[in-house]
């Protein structure tokens, strides 16, 4: 039995990741998209009235990631035009830079937008209190990867915590319906200062497949001051380790 067991281990491989600056997903992975203009806009236009979420605005053409659902049909609907690489590091700091342009090659991460005592204060520990307002439970999974033991972001010193009182910080997840809007709140006003916000989650950052919904209501993000906005349905773990990792500035 010992050897089955031996033999599955070694077919999986390290899980272990010993530095996590240098992870590179598979190909196959849908991460940062690449847009590309050639004239014709009929593709790029097919793909922006299939789109469920309105990502796609073709004139003038960017995708908004932050509507994204990394589904994939627009790329196959225009490939010469859209293509999707792997490139995890998708997170910024400001909800506009979530918008890609024909023609960028690069995320833009503005580190002047990050408060000074962000880094003063969480640079060597960082406890999180995930709040799901009406998600569906894929991307919490993803962030409670981040703590295991491939990932094992926790040596890092940030772990997710189950009292807001003992939090530096909440994780928001869900498109934020009418029925979590206020627990939500009381959550946040529980935390104390100074304290940080990640919206994370494409759901999170604009409302979805859900933003029409009678039952949703995002109007709680409006008077506040969002540190981090991560895409992704679900957002990778790496996602999310990338770019707190570059909030705190502790690589």
């Amino acid at each position: 039995m010992i050897f089955g067991k031996l033999r599955i281990l070694h077919s999986h491989g390290r899980q272990y990741i010993p530095d996590l600056s240098k992870v590179e997903l598979t190909a196959e992975f849908r991460g940062r998209p690449v847009l590309t203009e050639d004239g014709d806009s009929r593709d790029i236009e097919r793909a922006a009235a299939i789109c469920p979420t309105g990502a796609i605005s073709p004139h003038p053409f960017t995708l908004d990631m932050g509507r994204c659902m990394f589904c994939g049909e627009c790329a196959r609907c225009a490939p010469r035009n859209i293509r999707f690489t792997n490139d995890y590091r998708i997170g910024a700091t400001r909800r506009e830079d979530l918008v890609i342009a024909a023609g960028q090659s690069a995320m833009r991460f503005d580190h002047s937008a990050v408060r000074d005592e962000v880094r003063r204060m969480f640079s060597r520990s960082l406890h999180l209190r995930e709040v799901s307002a009406g998600g569906d439970a894929s991307i919490e999974m993803e962030l409670g990867a981040t703590g295991n033991v491939n990932f094992d972001f926790g040596r890092f010193g940030v772990s997710f915590t189950a009292s807001p009182r003992h939090a530096d910080g909440l994780v928001l997840t869900g498109p934020i319906t009418k029925n979590m809007a206020e627990a939500l709140d009381i959550c946040y006003r529980a935390i104390p200062e100074p304290k940080i916000l990640i919206v994370c989650g494409s759901e999170a950052c604009s409302g979805g497949l859900f933003a029409e919904s009678e039952a949703v209501d995002r109007s709680w993000l409006d008077s506040r001051r969002v540190d981090l906005w991560l895409p992704g349905a679900p957002t990778h773990p790496m996602t999310f380790i990338d770019a707190v990792t570059s909030l705190r500035k502790k690589r």
